[in-house]
């Protein structure tokens, strides 16, 4: 079965059903069910973000941070320079899948890049998917 990483960036205080809709959006994308992710990974900075927390508790998903100056060596197709200068690094999800996939993962691996949702919460989440080498 192949399996997938999950890249997930967000809004400061979005809420749970936002991200999730952000999810199973970019998962109907990638053709991919919730049980073929492996893992999902953000940002340090979203350690204590309560939706991203709740969701991998919710799909029974690892949850894994990386620190900015790891994701920002990260070559990923759609680099933002406004992302970097909240962040320190030009990309959260599409860096965040491709590490959690695998040190070496090429770019050629996100089956979804960058899926960007705006709740109705009117906050955003973005979210992007590799897939896995066995």
């Amino acid at each position: 079965m192949t399996t997938f990483t999950v890249g997930l960036g967000c809004d400061r205080g979005v809420a749970l059903e936002t991200v999730h809709e952000a999810v199973q959006a970019a998962l109907m994308l990638a053709g991919a069910r919730p049980e073929q992710v492996a893992m999902a990974a953000s940002i340090t900075i979203k350690q204590d973000e309560a939706a991203l927390l709740a969701l991998a508790q919710r799909l029974g998903w690892t949850l894994v941070f990386y620190p900015p100056e790891k994701l920002a060596q990260v070559a990923v197709p759609n680099p933002s320079e406004t992302v970097r200068k909240y962040t320190g690094t030009p990309s959260v999800s599409e860096a965040a899948a491709l590490l959690a996939a695998g040190p070496d993962t090429p770019m050629a691996a996100l089956v979804v890049e960058k899926h960007k949702h705006r709740g109705a919460d009117g906050r955003n989440a973005t979210v992007s998917i590799a897939r896995k080498d066995p």
